[in-house]
């Protein structure tokens, strides 16, 4: 039980964005005291025995837990803020090693390979031949095939190759612009559909299935896709927990496919939209995750 308000901050550059509004309006619900901070208008100041973050010119001093929403285009610098607030003994949802290792597409499917966790066949490599191109799309059962970056987000820079030459194209055309690509097995049986698992500590607080429009085959929400209430089997529930330890999160959005050989995961997120999937499920993930955020803030406290 928590007896004393906690003093949490998110790290936002849109305090307008739907996600941001929800958990500022949770941490007032439950009586926390809130500060919304832009992090590219923090500076770190590296003092001797004394890590510093400003802001707008000011320390930050008053903070004792911190939710961060790095948008992915500006994660370099987002990570370095978080990072420093790590080592200022702040206690926050997902470390910058964690948004990192989540962000880099191949990372990723790694850790999630090295912990035994099922995903589609995946292959990488520099490719600077046509026979390794060819060889990439082979290693994964040929044609069909998903090309996406290495870093990549709602949904950008992933592309269905339905042959052999749309393939070998797009390979060739990421490859020009000196992009590093994943190339993966196609799960025909998912039908443009997958599963948004929301994790939030060693939890999934909330779930639900996308499904393309036609005429594409990106689920994503803002793309045109829609979603609807799922329940999750017990061996989903339990990957999308592991999939967010693995990658060290602790709060995710983790992404599965079904498959004819059982769940597959595609995707860790490390600051999932929360509007869509509250809309869905009717859950408070907001609330859940300022909840998760007081409890683990007081008991490092």
């Amino acid at each position: 039980m928590i007896l004393t308000a906690v003093r949490i901050a998110i790290l936002s550059q849109r305090p307008d964005l739907y996600s941001t509004r929800r958990l500022a309006e949770a941490v007032r619900e439950r009586g926390h005291r809130l500060r919304i901070v832009d992090y590219m208008r923090c500076s770190i100041h590296l003092v001797d025995g004394d890590p510093q973050l400003h802001y707008e010119g000011q320390p930050i001093e008053d903070v004792d837990a911190v939710v961060p929403r790095i948008s992915a285009s500006l994660t370099f610098y987002g990570t370095a803020i978080v990072r420093q607030l790590e080592s200022m003994g702040v206690f926050v949802t997902n470390t910058a090693q964690a948004i990192v290792s989540s962000r880099d597409k191949l990372r990723a499917h790694q850790l999630l390979q090295r912990a035994g966790l099922a995903m589609p066949t995946t292959t990488f490599g520099h490719a600077p031949a046509d026979e390794d191109v060819r060889g990439l799309i082979k290693a994964v059962g040929g044609p069909p095939v998903i090309v996406k970056l290495v870093r990549g987000t709602q949904g950008l820079g992933v592309v269905l190759a339905e042959t052999q030459n749309a393939a070998e194209s797009v390979i060739e055309a990421f490859r020009g612009l000196r992009a590093h690509v994943l190339v993966q097995e196609w799960i025909r049986e998912s039908d443009g559909a997958d599963l948004r698992c929301l994790v939030v500590g060693d939890q999934v607080v909330a779930a639900m299935m996308r499904k393309a429009p036609s005429g594409e085959f990106r689920s994503n929400l803002h793309r045109g896709g829609t979603a609807t209430r799922v329940k999750l089997t017990p061996e989903e529930r339990s990957m999308a927990i592991r999939a967010a330890a693995v990658t060290g999160l602790g709060v995710a959005g983790v992404d599965i496919l079904r498959s004819k050989r059982g769940p597959l995961v595609i995707e860790v997120n490390s600051s999932p939209g929360l509007e869509g999937i509250e809309a869905v499920s009717r859950v408070d993930v907001a609330g859940a995750i300022i909840d998760y955020v007081a409890e683990s803030a007081a008991a490092a406290r």
